[in-house]
């Protein structure tokens, strides 16, 4: 008798493609793009084009932050790992040479994202850490998802943005009480710079790559199959991308907003910012939070003025056309477990990412690529988290992969 381990995602055929969503998709992308050069200038209409392309490729390789790290802590699965790796290896590599070089495309001093490593860190992406499974996405996810029709994404986002604005409601007392041992980076931790920095993590990617490629052999872990069925051009249009082509053109547009903006691409900062306009609506003086002390001009002007809202809207448009495209746009209902689940794990998101200065994209993805032990620190401890979520996920109703689902 053969054993075969299932697969941990299906292969779906394509669907036909939803034409009338498709264009308005494009109508709204290019209102956006529009009025947003109209009231900011270029630079931000071109962070609104990234952002579509962040949009699509995430879409379009269904890329995870949230299912790498449950595959991983559940079943074994390393794909999903070992793509973050190739990714934040070719991130680094573009980072060291701009942050090295100064080199811009707008004239900004381009800066890394070098955070503290204290208590605030480690709480906040380690509540992270449980939440993105509660929510079925973290920050990336969580907009890739709703721009593709997930429902329950959009109880997830709700609660991110209820979460962000309690963080910032209480980071002045995370920074300023608790303890904090300060920020590292490798680039400063060797006389050759970022050339040292950069061979340090190359070893440390490497490291990783083998050894979770050896807990993938050990347990035996059931590996994913294609999302969608297609070949030739059409794949690049409507099917589903590899995960090792999706994390270098990740890497690639990561730089790319480096070198436009002169910070590594985030997204959590612009929930905390929706959110607390929404409360100055309403009379709330969020002004005054030290969160805001120093950037309050953003709360008073238009959002389109804040290139991480742009970004973000251009994920949410960039994966609504992708979806549309391959006809996969189809919210459907979903259980209270699962609601209950998605609003509480947005709410630990959003709260966890203002505590952790970012989240599996800023702190994560642009820390590490930036070269600095925070974003180490992070993915440890969002692991740790994700581990404990695998107890807590089944009482929502949410199932966890498990390798023992064989067929004989």
């Amino acid at each position: 008798m053969q054993t075969i381990t299932r697969a941990t995602t299906v292969i779906s055929p394509l669907h036909p493609v939803q034409k009338p969503l498709v264009w308005i998709g494009v109508l709204a992308s290019i209102l956006i793009f529009a009025v947003t050069v109209y009231v900011t200038d270029w630079v931000q209409g071109f962070l609104f084009i990234i952002g579509m392309a962040l949009g699509i490729t995430l879409l379009h390789a269904r890329f995870g932050f949230t299912s790498a790290f449950r595959r991983l802590a559940s079943v074994g699965n390393a794909q999903g790992i070992q793509a973050h790796m190739v990714m934040l290896f070719v991130a680094t590599t573009l980072f060291a040479i701009i942050l090295a070089t100064g080199f811009s495309l707008t004239g900004v001093t381009p800066t890394g994202y070098v955070s503290p490593v204290g208590t605030s860190l480690i709480f906040g992406s380690f509540i992270f850490g449980i939440g993105m499974q509660m929510g079925n996405g973290c920050a990336s996810g969580t907009l890739y998802n709703v721009g593709g029709g997930s429902s329950s994404l959009f109880i997830t986002l709700f609660g991110f943005i209820i979460g962000s604005v309690l963080g910032a409601y209480h980071f002045t007392w995370w920074m300023n009480d608790t303890p904090s041992f300060g920020s590292y980076s490798f680039a400063e931790a060797t006389p050759f710079g970022y050339g040292g920095g950069w061979l340090i993590q190359l070893f440390l990617f490497a490291g990783i790559y083998g050894v979770t490629a050896k807990i993938a052999k050990k347990k035996q872990a059931p590996q994913m199959k294609p999302l969608a069925t297609t070949t030739g051009f059409k794949k690049v249009l409507r099917g589903a991308w590899p995960l090792m082509t999706a994390g270098i053109i990740l890497a690639l547009l990561n730089a790319l907003t480096l070198a436009v903006r002169g910070n590594p691409w985030g997204i959590t900062s612009g929930f905390a910012l929706w959110g607390s306009k929404v409360l100055m609506m309403f009379g709330v003086d969020v002004a005054s939070w030290g969160y805001w002390q120093g950037n309050t001009e953003a709360l008073h002007t238009t959002v389109l003025a804040d290139s991480t809202s742009v970004m973000n809207f251009g994920i949410l448009l960039g994966a609504f056309i992708a979806a549309a495209a391959q006809g996969s746009f189809k919210p459907k209902k979903i259980k209270l477990g699962v609601i209950t689940s998605s609003l509480i794990g947005g709410i630990l998101m959003g709260y966890g990412a203002r505590l952790a200065f970012g989240c599996n994209i800023g702190a994560y993805f642009g820390g590490i690529a930036s070269m600095s032990l925070h974003g180490w620190v992070w993915g440890i401890m969002a692991l740790i988290g994700t581990y404990v979520a695998l107890f807590i996920r089944p009482l929502f109703g949410l199932q966890n992969p498990s390798s023992k689902d064989t067929f004989c």
